[in-house]
């Protein structure tokens, strides 16, 4: 179609990123305070910025953009504010945003006097359409703009303390600027700061607007850092949009090109669509083995605080931090879950490997019991999750079928999702606590003739009355039935049973699961617990038996 062309290929054949991969953490750089600010609809005031920046020191930030002091007098005194009242520790740098204009120069290094550590990010755009259509200026023309503006800042920077004042340079729109001419730009900048190997100044390459697909910008890195001629006296750095969506993609394939540092924003708020999203990008590198420096342990904190200071409410559907990303309505998914949770607990393996999760959700804050929900699309291996993380029963395969239909008919007849809560109270009021005609107080054992037998009395209420009933049988289980039978008629079969320490420990509860055939042919589970196994499992029998007898 006419409209629209595709975007050009690069032509590097020889083309190295493809198989490299990331083996540790960028210099991160947060830009919340500036260009996710600027993308607010209402912007942050001064308690909110306070806000955010000290949460972003929490996180572990040592390089944060605090504002575009030139632009906004809310940014000046915000600026003034964090140097006159001592707010940036020592070991955190601010950055500053700047165009290559002298009087915004100027004004910029007055709201940075003083600072122990400052950047200043200086940026003009040169990309072929800026330069066309907002600048109608020749490309000697946009790079003597570059030149004029670092020399300003270079002089400025002497009236400073010695070693307080870095430089960063940004062709803005990089992606759409010819590499040679970015190379060309930027080698005219470095000229007039004269960066060293110790002594490095920042070259920021921006997806300022993301024209291509994520492969085609890390070739367009790794080609310019192949010719850039200060390459080791530099920082390559990224600061990636996501007007197509692939803004942590291009990141992540920009730092297998040779780039060190990133720029973005907690979540990924930014102009238009969004910068790169650091919490995401942090985490995807954790999932890895590598340790990115920044401390997300408590996302749900860090997300109710960035909430609050940009007034955006971050997507149930986003990595890691959503509401819902770690919950599986899915029947099957539930059972690999809750499958993969309990291989790991009976082996002990220290390596994270559950199915469906890429990330241990206690290590971000999250809890475990909202990772399986339940609704009409859910399965047994979830409910049976959910009664495990609730009460700590360990559900039988045929008792795990029989409640998931309970459970299922109920969703299905309100078409909701029902909360664990809900569930527990079903299965107690079901399994444990159904209308009890029968109820077990104790039991005795007796003497008995026969050495295969064993004789009990117990101690039972029928429908209301109090008896002392007498039975023989191959167990407690067996003589209980033979002795409800003959006293009250009520007749069974015990078809399955299974137990199981509900905890460790000798005085720990147990829990008893005993499946009947009651005349009618009706098969029905009870479940008793009691720290005593022999009268957890009276208990359960009885339970089922009461279902018998509804």
């Amino acid at each position: 179609m006419a409209k629209y062309l595709p975007f050009p290929p690069i032509d590097l054949l020889d083309r190295k990123w493809p198989s490299r991969t990331i083996t540790q953490a960028p210099i991160w750089c947060s830009v919340d305070l500036r260009d996710g600010n600027q993308a607010l609809i209402n912007p942050m005031g001064p308690a909110k910025k306070l806000d955010m920046f000290r949460l972003l020191l929490r996180i572990g930030f040592k390089e944060i953009e605090v504002g575009f002091p030139a632009a906004s007098e809310t940014d000046f005194a915000f600026v003034r504010e964090l140097i006159d009242e001592n707010l940036i520790p020592d070991d955190v740098t601010i950055q500053v945003l700047v165009q290559a204009r002298k009087s915004l120069i100027e004004r910029t290094f007055e709201a940075i006097h003083g600072a122990k550590s400052a950047i200043v990010h200086l940026y003009n755009s040169t990309s072929t359409l800026q330069r066309r259509v907002v600048f109608n200026a020749s490309k000697a023309e946009i790079i003597q703009l570059a030149v004029d503006g670092a020399t300003w800042i270079h002089d400025l920077a002497k009236l400073e303390p010695p070693g307080s004042i870095r430089f960063q340079y940004s062709p803005e729109s990089f992606t759409g600027t010819e590499i040679d001419y970015a190379v060309e730009i930027c080698e005219a900048v470095c000229d007039v700061w004269q960066p060293t190997a110790t002594n490095k100044s920042i070259i920021n390459l921006p997806s300022t607007v993301e024209l291509a697909t994520p492969n085609v910008y890390a070739d367009q890195i790794e080609l310019f850092c192949r010719n850039f001629s200060y390459r080791d006296a530099t920082w390559i750095s990224l600061h990636t949009h996501n007007d197509r969506g692939t803004g942590i993609a291009a990141s992540e394939l920009g730092l297998m090109a040779g780039a060190e540092r990133v720029e973005g924003t907690l979540f990924g708020n930014g102009e238009r669509t969004g910068n790169l999203d650091i919490v995401t990008m942090a985490l995807n590198m954790t999932t890895q083995g590598i340790e990115s420096g920044l401390d997300f342990s408590n996302l749900k904190e860090i997300r109710r605080i960035a909430e609050f200071c940009t007034e955006l409410k971050v997507h149930e559907r986003m990595p890691y931090a959503g509401d819902l990303v770690f919950t599986a309505f899915s029947g099957s998914h539930q059972d690999a879950i809750k499958k993969g949770f309990a291989a790991m607990k009976e082996t002990g393996q220290e390596r994270f490997e559950v199915p469906y999760l890429t990330i241990d959700p206690a290590d971000i804050g999250r809890q475990y019991d909202p990772v399986i929900r339940v609704n009409s699309q859910s399965g047994k291996g979830g409910v049976a999750f959910l009664i495990e993380s609730e009460l700590g029963f360990q559900l039988p395969r045929r008792l795990q079928i029989a409640f998931s239909q309970i459970i299922q008919k109920i969703t299905d007849a309100t078409g909701r999702e029902m909360p664990s809560k809900e569930i527990a109270a079903k299965f107690l009021e079901t399994y444990i606590r159904p209308p009890d005609t029968l109820t077990y107080h104790s039991h005795l054992p007796l003497e008995c003739e026969n050495d295969e037998q064993e004789r009990y009395r117990f101690s039972v209420t029928y429908k209301e009355h109090k008896a002392e009933v007498e039975g023989q049988g191959s167990g407690p289980l067996d003589a209980f039935v033979h002795a409800i039978t003959e006293a009250f008629g009520i007749a069974c079969d015990i078809q399955d049973y299974h137990e199981h320490a509900m905890e460790a420990g000798s005085d720990s509860m147990a829990a008893a699961y005993i499946l009947i055939r009651a005349p009618d042919g009706k098969e029905l589970f009870g479940v008793g617990q009691h720290k005593s196994i022999t009268k957890a499992s009276l208990l359960g029998l009885v339970a089922a038996i009461n279902r018998s007898l509804q």
